[in-house]
């Protein structure tokens, strides 16, 4: 593909919310804009008052400095997203009031939506992110539930999908281990049939923190993603390990100066997503396609829990 500008590759990032704070994630934005990077930022608007074991160190745009930042950071050309309501699971009244925090705060609603971890209010979640009855079973077994995750579910008191199909475009589902997503799902954003309450879907790279993000963006991926023409959307948390004392990780600025001195188009998410869907238009995932998607994004799944050493 030739992208706008006649660039050779696309690559952009959405950077989930999840303990981050000015702190600790403001160098990085302060890192793309110098070379000249859009990126996608999850917030969440509303504080969580019954308190998060694991992300309680977090700021939401109810932090006055948080919410400047983030109002600046939107100012600058970044795309501000969602990622619920708040930390943990929010009932339907807490969702739609943390959506209308986000569009009194921003102007609009977010176009583009990433679940986050437990949270009873994911869209098709858990077991429900495929539809192999044998990766359901294999992720049964993992522990990973079947029945817990309800937004989507009319009769739940953590349902929201009719919201979300009216208001929000693009939703994020399953990771990869790889950088270049042309390679597993071309024809993203895609229309799901069995998921009918989003819009378009789309997939992303997955990086949970600094270590594995440097590890993607290694140089060899790079000039693949460039040479083959492809396009990147890199899933992590600049609040995880990325910044400290105000700079940035040394390899990290190596690796995206690398990326940017490259002949590389490089939009916030929305922009690359809606790039691709005028390019070939509403797209139904096709079996074959998501067939080969499910088994790799669980073959990912094994072989970077297996790094992080929490599989055995």
């Amino acid at each position: 593909m030739t992208y706008p500008g006649g660039k050779r590759f696309a690559f952009t990032i959405i950077d989930d919310t999840d303990v981050a704070t000015v702190e600790n994630v403001a160098p990085v934005y302060d890192l793309l804009e110098r070379l000249g990077m859009k990126a996608t930022k999850t917030v969440w608007p509303l504080s969580c008052p019954e308190g998060s074991r694991d992300f309680g160190t977090s700021q939401t745009l109810e932090d006055p400095e948080y919410r400047e930042f983030v109002l600046d950071l939107a100012r600058r050309g970044f795309e501000i997203a969602s990622h619920g309501a708040t930390m943990e699971s929010s009932r339907r009244e807490r969702t739609l009031r943390g959506f209308e925090v986000l569009r009194e705060t921003f102007g609009s609603y977010p176009r583009v939506h990433a679940n986050h971890a437990m949270n009873r209010e994911n869209l098709y979640w858990g077991t429900g992110r495929v539809d192999s009855p044998t990766l359901r079973g294999l992720l049964r077994i993992a522990r990973i539930p079947s029945d817990y995750f309800e937004g989507h579910l009319e009769r739940s008191e953590y349902w929201w999908g009719d919201f979300c199909r009216e208001h929000v475009e693009y939703v994020r589902n399953l990771t990869f281990g790889t950088l270049n997503l042309a390679r597993i799902n071309p024809t993203m954003p895609y229309v799901d049939r069995g998921r009918p309450l989003v819009k378009y879907w789309f997939s992303a790279a997955d990086a949970e923190d600094c270590r594995e993000f440097n590890y993607l963006l290694r140089p060899e991926a790079q000039g693949d993603l460039e040479r083959d023409g492809g396009f990147a959307i890199v899933a992590t948390h600049f609040g995880k390990a990325f910044a400290s004392g105000g700079g940035v990780n040394a390899r990290t600025v190596e690796l995206l100066e690398l990326l940017a001195a490259r002949d590389g188009w490089f939009p916030n998410v929305g922009e690359l997503l809606d790039w691709l869907l005028d390019r070939h238009g509403d797209h139904v995932l096709q079996p074959s396609e998501w067939k080969r998607m499910q088994w790799r994004w669980f073959q990912d799944l094994v072989r970077r829990k297996m790094r992080s050493g929490l599989l055995h």
